[in-house]
C-alpha cells in the first residue's frame, strides 16, 4: 500500500526557495525530524544561493527539538551520507540536486545515511501539520559543532577502494565539469590526487550556475563535449548540483548515457566480487540484466528513487546498484548515489582494461533508448496515471509492471510512463532493438499523458 504524503517526494522535500521553502517552513520541518531522531544530526548542502539561509533555519529547528547539530558545510550529498553512516544519528542535506537555481530542498537520512522510509516521512508530516514538534527547555537546547575533516576523509576513503598507483601511472587526460555545484569541493582534489592531467570547467562554487544548468544532460554539456575533442582528452566528466551523479563523455566527444556507465561498472563489480546481487529501478536498461546473466549476478528492480535502491541493497547485501541517470551506488562505501566513487572506478576500469572509453562502451549489450518529459501539475498526476493504465489494460494484451507508474513490456522492448516525484512532470523512457522503435514508443507514451492531462 502506498502511503499518501503531503510534502515528501521521491527523496525529501523540494520546492521553490524562499517562496514555499522559507526559513520558517524548513525550521519546523527540521524540528519535526529532530523530534523523532533525538540525537546528533549532521547537516550539509550544495552551492545554491539559498543553502546558507536554509542550513541556518534547520539548525535552529533541530536545536530547539533537543538535537545536537554537526555542520559539515558545503559538500556533496554522498559525503554527508558517508559522515552520517559512520558517525551520527541522522542527517539533513540541503539540495535540489539537478533542479534549476530557484529550487532547493531538504533530504532527510537515517543513521545509515539512507533516505528515511515512507513511514517516517508520514510521521514527520503528522508532526508538522497535525501536532507540533518537540520544543525542549532552555537548558536542554542542543549544541552546534563543526566537522571540517569530512571532505578530506571522504576523498581518502574513495582512494582506498581503487588501484591508485595504476591510475596515477596512466596520467590520464581528464576534463571535469562540476557545473558550479557541490562537486567543486571534492572532484578536482580527487582527480589531482590520481595524477590526472586535469582541465576544469565550471569548478567555481556559484549558486546561480552561470556556466550551465545543474542537470548534466547532453544539451547542457556541449562545452564539455567540445573541450574533450579539442584537447584530445581520455574522458570528460560532469556532475549534477549535489555531485551524486556522474555523466561521461568519451574520447571522441560522444555523450555516454547513464545506463551505459552503469553497465560498464556493473560488469567490473560483478567480476571483482565473483557475482552478487545488483539492485536497480524498473526504468533501467535490459543491458543490466544481460551483464548479470553473464557474470553470475542477480538483478532486483525497485520503483524509481535512489533511496529505494539503497535500502534494497542493504536488505539483500547487494554488491552494486544505481539508476539509469548516472547515479551509481557502492553499498560498501555509501548507501546512496556517489559521483566520487563512480569517477575513481571508471578511471580504474579505463586503466585496467587499457582501452578507450568508446571501445569499452561498444563491447556492452546494444539497446536503443529515448527519454522525454512533459509538464503535468502535481494534483493531476494520479488521475492521469489511472486513466493511462485503464486505457492500456482495455485496449492491449501487453504485460504491465506497475511497480512505478506503468511499464509496458513488449517482445522488442519496453516503455515506462511515470510521474516524477520531484517535479511537476511525467517522464517517459523507452528501450528497443532499434532507435526508431524506441522513439515511437516514447512518443506514444507522451501522447497518452497529453491526452489525459488538463
Amino acid at each position: 500500500m502506498t502511503l499518501e504524503k503531503r510534502l515528501f517526494g521521491t527523496f525529501g522535500v523540494r520546492r521553490t526557495a524562499n517562496d514555499v521553502l522559507t526559513p520558517e517552513f524548513a525550521s519546523k520541518l527540521a524540528a519535526a525530524y529532530g523530534t523523532l531522531v533525538q540525537g546528533k544530526v549532521a547537516i550539509g548542502g550544495d552551492t545554491r544561493t539559498t543553502t546558507p539561509m536554509l542550513m541556518n533555519a534547520i539548525t535552529a529547528g533541530l536545536l530547539s527539538a533537543g538535537c545536537d547539530v554537526i555542520d559539515l558545510g558545503i559538500l556533496p550529498t554522498p559525503a554527508v551520507q558517508y559522515a552520517v553512516r559512520n558517525y551520527y544519528d541522522g542527517g539533513i542535506i540541503v539540495t535540489a540536486s539537478h533542479n534549476p537555481p530557484k529550487f532547493n530542498g531538504l533530504k532527510f537520512v537515517d543513521e545509515f545515511g539512507i533516505g528515511i522510509p515512507d513511514e517516517m516521512e508520514v510521521e514527520i508530516e503528522k508532526i508538522y501539520f497535525d501536532t507540533n514538534p518537540k520544543r525542549v527547555n532552555w537548558n536542554e537546547i542542543g549544541e552546534v559543532y563543526h566537522n571540517n575533516q569530512i571532505i578530506d576523509e571522504y576523498i581518502d576513503k574513495v582512494l582506498e577502494d581503487v588501484d591508485v598507483k595504476a591510475i596515477q601511472n596512466a596520467n590520464l587526460k581528464v576534463v571535469l565539469d562540476c557545473g558550479s555545484g557541490a562537486g567543486c569541493v571534492t572532484a578536482p582534489i580527487l582527480l589531482r590526487k590520481l595524477n590526472c592531467q586535469l582541465t576544469t570547467l565550471n569548478c567555481q562554487e556559484d549558486g546561480f550556475f552561470p556556466g550551465r544548468e545543474p542537470e548534466p544532460i547532453e544539451e547542457n554539456l556541449q562545452y564539455l563535449i567540445n573541450t574533450v575533442k579539442d584537447l584530445g582528452a581520455d574522458i570528460g566528466l560532469a556532475h549534477d548540483g549535489d555531485a551524486d551523479r556522474t555523466i561521461c563523455i568519451d574520447e571522441k566527444g560522444n555523450f555516454v548515457l547513464g545506463d551505459k556507465t552503469f553497465a560498464l561498472v556493473e560488469k567490473q563489480m560483478l567480476k571483482e566480487n565473483n557475482g552478487g546481487t545488483v539492485v536497480t529501478t524498473v526504468a533501467t536498461s535490459q543491458a543490466i540484466y544481460d551483464i548479470a546473466d553473464k557474470y553470475n549476478g542477480e538483478v532486483i528492480a525497485t520503483a524509481v528513487g535512489d533511496l529505494l535502491v539503497a535500502r534494497k541493497l542493504k536488505e539483500e547485501n547487494g554488491v552494486f546498484g544505481g539508476e539509469e541517470n548516472g547515479g551509481l551506488i557502492f553499498p560498501e562505501f555509501v548507501y546512496g548515489r556517489d559521483a566520487a566513487m563512480t569517477v575513481a572506478k571508471l578511471l580504474e576500469i579505463l586503466v585496467k582494461e587499457d582501452k578507450p572509453l568508446s571501445e569499452l562502451i561498444e563491447e556492452l549489450p546494444v539497446y536503443y533508448s529515448n527519454k522525454m518529459k512533459i509538464e503535468c501539475a502535481d494534483d493531476q498526476k494520479t488521475e492521469v496515471m489511472d486513466k493511462i493504465i485503464k486505457e492500456i489494460v482495455e485496449n492491449t494484451e501487453l504485460e504491465l509492471d506497475t511497480t512505478d507508474g506503468v511499464k509496458i513490456l513488449k517482445e522488442d522492448g519496453w516503455v515506462i510512463i511515470r510521474p516524477s516525484g520531484t517535479e511537476p512532470i511525467f517522464r517517459c523512457f523507452a528501450e528497443s532493438d532499434t532507435q526508431e522503435k524506441a522513439d515511437e514508443m516514447t512518443n506514444w507514451g507522451i501522447s497518452l499523458v497529453k491526452k489525459y492531462k488538463k
